[in-house]
């Protein structure tokens, strides 16, 4: 029988993570309750080695070699980069300043109420061991845990928001404003929480280098044409990637902070959004599968499906309770707390990026990943199930401005 090369057990891979989640997503018909993004999420948990892996654990050793995974890897780290990039330029920080007290008061609760609540079950958690990592301090867990529960994925809320036709409608660019600046609070918090005392000479020289290189390419891209911005913008991307991860803060806060100090006009709105639905296509499913080989059952499945589930509560009420109280605040018509918080709570791949970076540093164990992406899934298969007849039912909910 004739040994597959390694280049042939890549591409089995790459044919594998690609066909299998379509199929399900395409011949299931799950788009109204699990987008194609969320159906690849749930294909990776399955590849990997605590489901499938399991169960035929040859498969597993035959098609995720050493070789395959390292390829894997790089493919899966640039294309999150890419996607936290965009994340970056869709922030409208203009727009959230003029109506700073609205979006100020909406987002603050959002983003407090459950990161209080996440940060409690994160405690409880704590009483029984296998849930702390070990380089994780008690406070970085019960933080770190806390703002995965607070977090609104804005890339994929975006996704969903166009499905529901509320993009570009007063609702949807109100509901941008508010997870523009929960996106801002979560790199921020990240930054704390992996701050690094015997490089934290590097980290500040980080931050004054990148105050100074961001003067010196915004002028610059002020200059170019539109095409030689994406080009020039890239290279950016990953100059803040490198340098960001030398000093200690990781690459993913480097990637954000990069789109963040740019102004998406500079590259076009309809050709973000094509380049942002391809990198979904054609190369986040690498980076699903990744994540999915993380998942792990060591402390018991049920235990995990149970943490699951206080951390899915924490998350979805904490929000709701948040939303609902700024809408008391500020007097908004009935109806707009119950769809802004619905929307809002949405998770996916913000807070599984940010976990991830929790388990790469040893802060989280694998269960409390494993946990922390099941609610991450859970949170994402509710929004449209639960918005959409909200929309059905007063239409006028999608034209309310603030």
């Amino acid at each position: 029988m004739h040994a597959m090369s390694p280049t042939e057990v890549f591409l089995l891979a790459i044919l594998i993570i690609f066909t299998l989640p379509w199929l399900v997503w395409r011949v299931g018909r799950t788009d109204y309750w699990a987008p194609l993004v969320v159906v690849q999420i749930i294909g990776g948990i399955l590849l990997g080695p605590g489901v499938l892996g399991a169960i035929f654990p040859d498969y597993y050793a035959f098609v995720f070699t050493a070789p395959t995974m390292s390829a894997l890897n790089g493919i899966a780290w640039w294309s999150v980069m890419l996607f936290v990039w965009v994340a970056g330029l869709e922030l409208d920080l203009g727009e959230a300043w003029r109506r700073r007290r609205e979006t100020g008061v909406t987002a603050g609760l959002a983003l407090g109420v459950p990161l209080v609540a996440g940060s409690v079950a994160a405690l409880i958690m704590l009483r029984y061991p296998g849930w702390r990592g070990a380089a994780g301090a008690e406070w970085q867990v019960v933080l770190g845990i806390g703002m995965a529960c607070a977090v609104t994925a804005l890339p994929i809320l975006v996704l969903l928001m166009e499905k529901l036709d509320i993009l570009r409608e007063p609702l949807g660019q109100r509901v941008l404003r508010y997870a523009s600046l929960d996106d801002i609070a979560i790199w921020g918090v990240l930054a704390l929480i992996l701050l690094d005392w015997e490089r934290v000479g590097r980290q500040g020289g980080f931050l004054v280098g990148f105050a100074i290189a961001t003067w010196a390419i915004r002028k610059l891209l002020r200059a170019l044409g539109e095409n030689d911005r994406w080009y020039v913008g890239l290279i950016w991307l990953a100059l803040c990637g490198f340098a960001a991860d030398w000093a200690g803060l990781h690459f993913m806060v480097g990637a954000f902070l990069a789109g963040a100090v740019l102004d998406a006009r500079w590259f076009g709105e309809a050709r973000m959004d094509r380049f942002r639905q391809t990198i979904l296509l054609a190369v986040m499913p690498v980076y699903f599968l990744s994540t999915g080989l993380k998942t792990q059952w060591g402390v018991g499945g049920a235990a995990v499906f149970a943490v699951a589930a206080l951390l899915l509560a924490a998350s979805v009420g904490g929000k709701l309770a948040g939303i609902h109280l700024a809408g008391r605040i500020l007097k908004w018509p009935k109806g707009d707390a119950k769809a802004i918080g619905w929307l809002l709570q949405t998770k996916a791949l913000i807070m599984i990026i940010f976990v991830n970076i929790l388990l790469d540093k040893k802060i989280i164990t694998n269960e409390t990943f494993t946990a922390l992406l099941l609610m991450a899934v859970a949170s994402t298969m509710l929004t449209i199930p639960v918005v959409a007849p909200l929309l059905r039912r007063d239409p006028a909910l999608r034209k309310r401005g603030f």
